[in-house]
């Protein structure tokens, strides 16, 4: 038996390649596969349910059929934080908190996107906190259907244009961040994606921290068993 964690798909309608090996990755499911978890930015953009485009409606189809006989987890990201109940059940996603807490194989394991603990990237979180305010989501969510996609084109390329300055250390994880979650969670293991660093990281005897990779140029799975865990890739 075994649990797939993924996330960093940023799927978009000008990469069918990344749709197309996600979708084959659905239909391809070990038997033996209880849950999967997607730790957030499935999509490179993503500005109201009402406005989903026809290929992600495909991708609904296919997570649907997989939700049929396994449980599919979903914690907004960065980029699909509008992502919402609608297209949830179109897909039979189960929404989660953004950290959750759980049991996998009796470990005690925190899931988060991950964002939230670049806390060196202090212009970013301000941008958090203010996305969060339910005011600024209902007002959002009203505006015209043009004027949502101009305001989201318009963020993706600042961020793309801030990131070029930042540095590798502000655009990680916070260690002490790190540390804190993990004692007032109680977590012996943590997984999260967001910084496209793909790797397992022992922090001390006990304790774990995992980092699913984005799909940009192959695909990321990490799979928990009651054995332990594994990165793998795959070809797009």
């Amino acid at each position: 038996m075994r649990t797939l964690i993924i996330g960093d798909l940023h799927l978009s309608a000008d990469r069918p390649d990344i749709t197309d090996a996600f979708c084959r990755f659905l239909d391809t499911l070990p038997d033996d596969t209880q849950a999967l978890y997607i730790l957030g930015d499935l999509f490179e953009v993503w500005v109201g349910d009402d406005i989903a485009e026809p290929f992600a409606k495909e991708v609904a189809r296919h997570i649907k059929a997989v939700s049929c006989r396994l449980p599919v987890y979903f914690i907004h990201g960065n980029r699909d934080f509008m992502l919402g109940r609608q297209f949830a059940k179109e897909a039979g996603m189960q929404l989660l908190p953004e950290v959750f807490k759980t049991l996998l194989y009796n470990k005690p394991t925190v899931l988060l996107h991950g964002d939230s603990l670049c806390t060196l990237d202090e212009a970013y979180q301000r941008f958090r906190r203010f996305r969060s305010v339910p005011l600024f989501r209902w007002i959002y969510s009203k505006l015209p259907k043009r004027k949502r996609l101009q305001i989201a084109a318009d963020l993706r390329g600042k961020s793309k244009r801030d990131n070029q300055s930042k540095s590798d250390e502000i655009m990680d994880v916070e260690s002490s961040a790190v540390a804190d979650l993990m004692r007032t969670s109680g977590a012996m293991q943590m997984i999260h994606g967001h910084t496209h660093r793909p790797a397992i990281h022992q922090l001390d005897s006990k304790q774990t921290r995992m980092v699913v990779g984005d799909w940009y140029h192959q695909g990321s799975v990490l799979t928990i068993t009651p054995e332990g865990s594994e990165l793998t890739t795959l070809t797009l």
